[in-house]
């Protein structure tokens, strides 16, 4: 362990060994990181602990400096743990360098089936104990980390005190189609609102477009066509993400001695924002979340994309209409065009077609649920939907829900202490 200051806070950096497969307790052992916050005036007194569980799959927690945001909420009152999930940040990795010391594609996949919430929680009540002498905790589970939360209310809820939930609640019994099918139309609706906001970008994006379909440009080994424009609609469900978007087209083009080209800023900037190498399980496993039965994914998000063919940028050029952006989707053309992924096209597509996923969520057990529960469900969630996440809410017995259209999906990053308050406030009434 090694700890160090921030101002208002002391962070102390924990590494605990896990078993690969729960199933196989003296089988292989990975490593999960976690990053311990506590208020610099409360480090040797008994404080209730608060584990976060960050959105994704595939991200880290966030890296904090102070007390910014919720966390200097938090550490008023909990012993917080910032868990970098199995994976991800300073946990053992599993990405396009690491995946072939498992063997080739299949035995790459197998071992990505060990990487979603199920496994997560498990982790979770290994490492508890070792923090809290047996004690239950707090859980604060963001997007991805409210599906973990809610298979730890599932499996585990006596090692849990309390759970707070922002923008995560899943749908309990649906399938990536049902997810997608859902998904599509909102997207459409945030990129009407964004083009009725910056007008300008209608016929920006459309230029922008029709130059990639004549010529896909290559960028530090990134190849960006029209379909990866698209995806920069994923920006869309931030709060500050329409004006982002809108700065990012303003700047596309560029006149050169040999004609007007995609100026090197705007392809850097669609890299960056465009890129998995800083988090590929996002891509590997991001409709995986949703396997619960035999049924595969089948890469869900592109063929349900089918039924909705005026989010086709040729179709959309043809007819004169405006260029729909995409969100949150992941697309075999992700690992082709993309370097961090394009080594683990075949491992994707072995997980795409797997046929024996766990079930996730045991809805006997949240039907009788007793932990205190409060979610934040955001009225206009691009990633998340709304009318799923209240039949969800409505499944768990005792879950309070806060709706509101006052932040996006990132509301526990905009709102912060508010949010975070807000939850608070609710489970103790239902205490």
């Amino acid at each position: 362990m090694s700890s160090y200051r921030h101002p208002g806070i002391v962070f102390t950096d924990r590494y605990f060994t896990v078993p690969l497969d729960h199933g196989d307790p003296g089988g292989e052992q990975i490593e999960v990181f976690g990053r311990e916050a506590v208020a610099s005036g409360r480090t040797g007194e008994e404080l209730p602990w608060l584990v976060y569980l960050e959105g994704g799959p595939g991200f880290g927690a966030r890296r904090f400096v102070g007390t910014e945001a919720w966390l200097g909420r938090a550490v008023q009152e909990f012993r917080v743990l910032l868990l970098d999930q199995r994976g991800t940040g300073l946990s053992t990795p599993a990405n396009r360098q690491t995946l072939p010391l498992r063997g080739g594609p299949r035995e790459q996949a197998n071992y990505l089936t060990r990487f979603r919430s199920d496994s997560i929680v498990r982790d979770c009540e290994l490492i508890r104990p070792q923090l809290t002498g047996g004690e239950p905790w707090t859980v604060l589970g963001q997007s991805f980390g409210g599906f973990c939360a809610v298979r730890y209310l599932s499996a585990a809820p006596e090692g849990l005190r309390a759970v707070l939930i922002t923008g995560g609640l899943p749908a309990l019994d649906a399938h990536a189609d049902d997810v997608y099918r859902a998904a599509y139309p909102r997207v459409e609706r945030k990129v009407a609102a964004h083009y009725a906001r910056y007008p300008q970008d209608v016929e920006r994006a459309r230029e922008i477009a029709a130059h990639l379909l004549e010529h896909p440009t290559d960028s530090a080994g990134h190849r960006l066509t029209a379909e990866g424009f698209q995806s920069l609609g994923i920006m869309l469900g931030g709060g500050s993400g329409s004006h982002q978007l809108h700065y990012l087209l303003e700047n596309a083009f560029v006149r050169t001695p040999h004609g007007t080209e995609l100026s090197d800023t705007f392809q850097e900037a669609v890299r960056t924002a465009s890129s998995f190498a800083g988090h590929p399980l996002y891509a590997l496993l991001h409709e995986a979340i949703y396997g619960q039965d035999e049924r595969p994914t089948d890469w869900s998000a592109e063929r349900v994309r089918a039924e909705f063919p005026q989010f086709d940028a040729a179709t959309a050029l043809k007819c004169d209409s405006p260029v729909l952006f995409t969100g949150e989707s992941i697309h075999p053309w992700h690992f082709e065009v993309d370097p961090a992924l394009r080594p683990l096209r075949e491992t994707a597509g072995l997980l795409a077609a797997r046929t024996d996923w766990a079930p996730l969520y045991d809805t006997e057990r949240l039907a009788a649920n007793r932990v205190p529960v409060a979610a934040a469900v955001y009225h206009d969630d691009m990633y998340v939907d709304t009318e799923h996440a209240l039949r969800t809410a409505a499944s768990i017995r005792g879950l309070r829900t806060w709706v509101t259209n006052e932040y996006e999906h990132d509301g526990l990053r905009a709102g912060g202490p508010r949010v975070l308050d807000r939850l608070l406030a609710l489970v103790r009434d239902d205490a």
